[in-house]
């Protein structure tokens, strides 16, 4: 595990100690052991405190802080390696642990650029190993439903999408207020829905624009966003388009009733979807605990914990489950029979679409275009607009009032 945070007190801590104690089943080759064998941390600290907390079997593991913390663990025999630190600091880490020859698991977004992809995904070719990305978000219910209808002709040519996703102050206040400096909500949220359109409704994307506030959580004429817009533009076999508005914020009040507020509004020839992450939940108010220390709605398909009709205690949700889908990727490909086929198999687990780092060249063009739209924007230059695959380039940046695009990246991006 490389990071002890927020992200691995949520997912990663309660899969894995589900997985050390009930291992991972899958049907063609039955009980699968996980365990964690191995942190990498900045500062160690985190890592000592769940020490102290874990269950019985998972507080044996090693501890490694910086300096050369990732170092120290890729010597270790660790099989994969997950990666949630922040999101400027998932390309180092993935590239040292794919290139010491090791599965890797990223949180999102996977990269910030589409070099930085490019050199994992020949990397992860070369070394003969899985590198995907955590979509948790591909897993909901309702976008798999949503997903299902537009697979199934029911829902027929999407014309247009609005998302949105608010976070409490306390997430960039608190929890991440380490790493906030100089970073943006749009990369560290816009990009599940980012990937929910890509990977629902196909298509090219054409082009990105994007802007958003400033002043909460740093200053008005600083680089550390509150608040961001973005738009993407696509456009499908039929000549047609459609365009995605993606807005997202970490400065909604804490005493918000809800975790996360989400929504999200795609319209098609035939018809509309809609959906509300609070609307379609329960509510549940306690004296001198909600909405702080308790949420009023609460998100039970991502992430809950259950005492369950025999009495046992589990925690389980579509955000643990993508977790365990790794895992047995992972099996499949090292463990699986015989062994002369492991290279059939790897190829097997990259064709995986929805997680795999070959499939993710558009989300990261699109967090690509959105980190230079806004530095630019920060830096006096607002209102810029990215073109994706144009005559320039993959990635072309057009500023207003000038006559010099600078091309971002210069092969084609899908």
């Amino acid at each position: 595990m490389v990071g002890m945070g927020m992200i691995f007190d949520e997912t990663y801590r309660p899969f894995l100690e589900t997985a050390a104690r009930d291992g991972v089943f899958d049907p063609s080759l039955g009980r699968i052991g996980v365990t964690l064998s191995a942190v990498a941390s900045r500062t160690g600290v985190r890592a000592e405190t769940y020490r102290g907390n874990a269950p019985a079997g998972n507080a044996e593991f090693t501890s490694y802080a910086e300096p050369k913390a990732i170092d120290q663990l890729l010597n270790t025999d660790v099989d994969l390696v997950c990666i949630a630190t922040p999101d400027d600091r998932h390309f180092e880490a993935a590239r040292a642990a794919i290139d010491a020859g090791k599965h890797v698991l990223i949180e999102k977004p996977s990269v910030l650029s589409l070099a930085e992809l490019d050199l994992l995904e020949d990397l992860a070719q070369q070394r003969g190993v899985l590198a995907k990305i955590v979509y948790h978000k591909l897993f909901d219910p309702d976008h798999k439903k949503l997903r299902t209808l537009v697979v199934d002709g029911v829902l027929r040519h999407v014309n247009s999408g609005y998302c949105t996703l608010l976070e409490p102050k306390q997430i960039s206040g608190t929890q991440f207020a380490e790493w906030i400096t100089g970073r943006n909500p749009g990369t560290y949220v816009a990009v599940h829905y980012i990937k929910l359109i890509d990977f629902t409704f196909g298509g090219r994307l054409k082009s990105v624009a994007c802007t958003g506030q400033r002043g909460i959580v740093g200053p008005a004429d600083g680089d550390t966003w509150d608040s961001t817009q973005l738009r993407m533009i696509y456009t499908y076999d039929d000549g047609r388009e459609a365009a995605f508005d993606i807005h997202t914020s970490w400065v909604t009040p804490d005493n918000f009733p809800g975790y996360v507020e989400q929504e999200v509004q795609f319209r098609f020839d035939n018809g509309v979807w809609n959906g509300h992450s609070r609307l379609r939940g329960v509510e549940c108010t306690v004296e001198d605990k909600t909405p702080r220390e308790m949420k009023i709605s609460m998100n039970n398909h991502y992430n809950g914990t259950f005492v369950e009709p025999d009495g046992a205690r589990t925690q389980r949700g579509y955000g643990l489950e993508v977790l365990e889908r790794f895992v047995r990727e992972v099996a499949h490909v090292e463990f699986s029979e015989p062994a002369t086929e492991r290279e059939t198999r790897l190829q097997q687990m990259r064709d995986l679409a929805y997680n795999d780092l070959s499939s993710d060249r558009q989300v990261v063009a699109t967090v690509q275009a959105m980190e230079e739209i806004l530095k630019r924007h920060a830096s006096g230059v607002p209102n810029c607009v990215v073109e994706v695959n144009g005559d320039g380039g993959g990635l072309v940046l057009h500023a207003p009032g000038s006559n010099e695009p600078q091309v971002l990246y210069q092969p084609v991006v899908s």
